[in-house]
C-alpha cells in the first residue's frame, strides 16, 4: 500500500501530490493520503481526494512560520520544526503506516517521514529535491547563490561561491540538528547532511536530460558516498508540475485577452513583502500584470493594468502570457517550460537558483536576486524585446510535450510495492 504525504503549507507540494495521486489511480493502484494540514488542504478537497490529518492540523500562522523557516529562508541552525513536533509527527506517521499496511511512503517535503519511515520499516520516495540531486553537485552545476546562507559568501566572487556550494552540500549539516536529535532518541538512522535531508530511498528526478544535462542512465547508476544514507537511489521521471482542476475566471480571461504584453507574477510560498516589491518594480512598465496572490491579501496593488487573484491554474495562464516571473521553484519553472513561456526568476535559495540557471544556459530564462530588484524592470523589458527567449522556450516546450512525467513517476512508485526492500 502507498501513502502520499503532501505538505499543505506549500501549493507546489500539494499540487504535485495531486498529480501523483491521479497517475497512480490511473494505474489502478490504491493510495492513502495523509498530511499535517495547512492552507492548501482545500485543493485536496476540491479534487475529491480523501485524506487524513495527522496531528492538530497546521494553522495559517504555523504554516507561514514553517515556510519562513525553511531552507534558504530560515536560520540553518534550526530544523523548521521544534524537537517535540518532529517526534510527535514521526511517531504519528509511523503509527499510521502500520495501521494501514503502508509499505511505500511518498513525501512532498513532509520531512518527518525521514524518521517515521525508519520507525515503521517502509520505503521512502521523495520528489521535492527536483534537479537538486548529488550528480548535479558532483558535476559542479550549482551556480553562485543569489541569497547565500553562509555570510562568508555574500562578498565572495562567483567562482568561489560556486566551488563552495557544490563541494559542501553533502558535508554541511544545516537544518539537520533537530532531526538528528530526535532520530537518536528514537533509535533510528540519522540524516548525515543537508543534501541527504532531501533524499529518500528513491528520489524521483523530475527533469529531462536536455535541461538537466545528466542522462537517465547516469542518474540511475549513481550510488551514495560520504554524506548520504546508504539506501539512497535516483530515478529520472520527467516533468512533474500542477494541472490544478480550477476554472480560469472569466475576468482573468478577459484581462489576458486585451491587446499588449502581459507579465504573470506567480511567486508562491513567498513572503508578501517580496511579491509586493516585485509588482511595484514592474509597475513602471507599459505592460499588464497578472498576480497570483495565492494566500496573501494583495488586492490593494490592483489598478487598471494590474489584476490580483488568489490561486490560479498556472498551466492555463502561462501559455497566454509573454513573460512569467516566479521564484524558480520546480513547479512554476516547469509550468513555464511546458507552456513555451520565457521565465524571469527571483530565486530565494540555491535549489531555485539551479532551476533557473539550467534554463538560463539554454536562453529560456534570466534571473534577478531578491536584493537587486532595481534590475527587475530593465531585465523584464529586455526579455520582452528579445524574441530569442521565446524561441528557446518553445524549443523546450516541444521536448516536454513528449514526456509524461507523472505516469513515469507513478510506475517507479508502484514498482516498489512489488519489490519491497
Amino acid at each position: 500500500m502507498i501513502c502520499l504525504l503532501p505538505h499543505c503549507a506549500y501549493l507546489s507540494e500539494t499540487s504535485r501530490m495531486l498529480e501523483l495521486h491521479r497517475a497512480l489511480t490511473e494505474l489502478g493502484v490504491p493510495v492513502h493520503v495523509a498530511t499535517h494540514g495547512g492552507p492548501h488542504e482545500r485543493l485536496l478537497t476540491r479534487a475529491g481526494v480523501a485524506y487524513d490529518v495527522l496531528g492538530p492540523g497546521l494553522s495559517a500562522a504555523r504554516s507561514a512560520a514553517f515556510v519562513a523557516s525553511a531552507m534558504g529562508q530560515g536560520d540553518p541552525r534550526q530544523s523548521m520544526y521544534d524537537d517535540t513536533e518532529i517526534r510527535a509527527y514521526a511517531q504519528a506517521e509511523a503509527e499510521y503506516f502500520r495501521k494501514h499496511g503502508i509499505t511505500v511512503a511518498v513525501t512532498g517535503f513532509t520531512l518527518t517521514t525521514l524518521l517515521s519511515s525508519r520507525l515503521a520499516g517502509v520505503q521512502l520516495v521523495t520528489e521535492h529535491a527536483g534537479s537538486f540531486v548529488p550528480p548535479a553537485f558532483e558535476r559542479r552545476l550549482l551556480p553562485a547563490p543569489s541569497s547565500p546562507v553562509d555570510p562568508r559568501l555574500r562578498r565572495a566572487p562567483d567562482w568561489l561561491s560556486r566551488f563552495f556550494v557544490n563541494r559542501t552540500m553533502n558535508r554541511t549539516t544545516a537544518y539537520c540538528g533537530g532531526f538528528n536529535r530526535v532520530a537518536a532518541s528514537l533509535g533510528v538512522e540519522q540524516v548525515p547532511s543537508l543534501a541527504a535531508l532531501l533524499l529518500g530511498d528513491l528520489s524521483l528526478v523530475p527533469e529531462i536530460p536536455e535541461i538537466l544535462g545528466i542522462s537517465a542512465a547516469e542518474l540511475a547508476s549513481w550510488r551514495p558516498g560520504r554524506g548520504y544514507r546508504p539506501s539512497s537511489r535516483l530515478a529520472a521521471v520527467g516533468p512533474l508540475f500542477a494541472h490544478l482542476d480550477l476554472p480560469l475566471p472569466g475576468r482573468v480571461q478577459k484581462f489576458l485577452g486585451r491587446p499588449g504584453p502581459v507579465v504573470y507574477v506567480a511567486m508562491t510560498s513567498t513572503p508578501p513583502k517580496l511579491v509586493r516589491a516585485a509588482v511595484e518594480a514592474l509597475g513602471r512598465l507599459d505592460v499588464r500584470i497578472l498576480v497570483a496572490g495565492t494566500i496573501h491579501d494583495l488586492t490593494d496593488l490592483a489598478t487598471d493594468r494590474i489584476m490580483v487573484e488568489g490561486v490560479l491554474p498556472s498551466h492555463l495562464v502561462m501559455p497566454q502570457v509573454d513573460l512569467a516571473i516566479t521564484t524558480g521553484g520546480q513547479g512554476s519553472t516547469q509550468t513555464a517550460t511546458a507552456s513555451g513561456t520565457p521565465l524571469l526568476g527571483i530565486p530565494l535559495h540555491i535549489e531555485q537558483d539551479l532551476n533557473i540557471a539550467l534554463l538560463e544556459r539554454l536562453d529560456a530564462a534570466r534571473h534577478v536576486a531578491p536584493s537587486d530588484l532595481d534590475r527587475l524592470a530593465p531585465i523584464a523589458t529586455a526579455m520582452l524585446d528579445n524574441p530569442a527567449h521565446q524561441r528557446a522556450a518553445e524549443r523546450l516546450q516541444k521536448l516536454y510535450a513528449a514526456v509524461d512525467g507523472p505516469s513515469q513517476a507513478a510506475q517507479h512508485i508502484a514498482h516498489l510495492t512489488d519489490h519491497p526492500s
